[in-house]
């Protein structure tokens, strides 16, 4: 990756020294298995499957001992008791394996790792010493739909559990290293399908609230007044980002389509878009603003700047639907 290769501030320059510290190295990992399994690259074969179950397996015991180590340095050696700072700076020990980085992440750490995860990693573990010793026979896809409940898991573990712990420059690397592989995730398949899964009972209630991600294209991304945040892919968004995606329905933005809310008047209430409770907004409004929704039969469009407004309005007493504002500048003097 770029980067790798670098020569530390002070050093005299010399031959090229391999910089991957822990979650840098993870990450690169992780990128890996991207690229063997993105469809949109070429066609994912056993070949790529093989690679990636290699390298994502290389990716949980880096990752979980990353985290391992954030909690005290002894908890990577396979035998706590025998670790000492020596050994650990050189590197001259054996490190525990992944069920033991499991256990210690769940019993010392507080971390929730559920069965479920806990036995994708064990199987993704069989499937990586068959492929490295053995030889593995076995169904691609099977292989492919195992590793994407691994990669599921993981890349909730980076969001969750190491990336906020990271500082500085350590922290913008990290997430410069994670825009490839955040983009190259949303092409593979059995990821999608394992993640979006697990969001149906996270997303349960908020259909009424939940619209498509312009990132990730997903139906995943839950709005609140002047903002959003997608399930899927974590990123998120505030309401004037929002209005800028040509997504909603609006060739040139939508913000040419954006009307004043009647309730709170940001420039921000707009129809044209899907909700994921069935919902089209072209029989309903809302407002990316406060969150208000009208149904499009209660409202009429006012006659003199063309907002949509309630009906049952008061400014309805010249015999066409005027908004607050229109009505001030229509009425006659002393009318209320």
């Amino acid at each position: 990756m770029d980067g790798a290769w670098y020569v530390p501030p002070g050093r005299p320059s010399g031959p090229p020294q391999l910089d991957f510290p822990p979650v840098r190295n993870g990450i690169d990992y992780l990128a890996s298995v991207v690229e063997h399994l993105d469809e949109n690259d070429s066609d994912v074969g056993p070949r790529n499957v093989k690679y990636a179950v290699l390298h994502l397996q290389a990716a949980v015991e880096v990752l979980l001992k990353a985290r391992l180590l954030r909690e005290h340095w002894s908890l990577v050696f396979k035998d706590v008791g025998k670790a000492t700072r020596k050994d650990f700076e050189s590197g001259d020990f054996e490190s525990c394996g992944t069920d033991a980085a499991v256990a210690r992440l769940r019993d010392i750490a507080g971390i929730a790792i559920d069965r479920k995860e806990a036995e994708a990693l064990k199987d993704l573990a069989k499937d990586r010493n068959a492929l490295q010793h053995y030889g593995l026979t076995h169904n691609a896809r099977a292989v492919e739909a195992r590793a994407g409940r691994v990669l599921d898991f993981l890349m909730r573990f980076l969001d969750t559990q190491l990336l906020p712990l990271l500082e500085g420059q350590e922290r913008e690397r990290a997430e410069r290293d994670m825009i490839p592989v955040d983009a190259g995730v949303k092409n593979i398949s059995s990821y999608v399908k394992r993640r979006l899964n697990r969001l149906r009972g996270e997303l349960a209630g908020l259909e009424t609230k939940t619209i498509m991600c312009p990132s990730c294209e997903q139906m995943t991304l839950v709005v609140a007044p002047h903002s959003g945040d997608c399930r899927f892919c974590g990123v998120s968004w505030d309401s004037a980002e929002l209005l800028a995606f040509d997504y909603l329905g609006c060739s040139d933005g939508l913000l040419a389509r954006a009307y004043p809310c009647p309730q709170c008047d940001t420039a921000a209430f707009v129809e044209g878009v899907n909700f994921a409770d069935g919902t089209r907004l072209s029989d309903t409004l809302y407002c990316f603003g406060c969150s208000a929704r009208h149904e499009a039969r209660d409202l009429a469009t006012c006659a003199g700047c063309s907002r949509p407004w309630p009906v049952e309005a008061d400014a309805d007493r010249l015999g066409a639907t005027l908004c607050p504002d229109c009505w001030d500048q229509v009425a006659p003097e002393g009318v209320a």
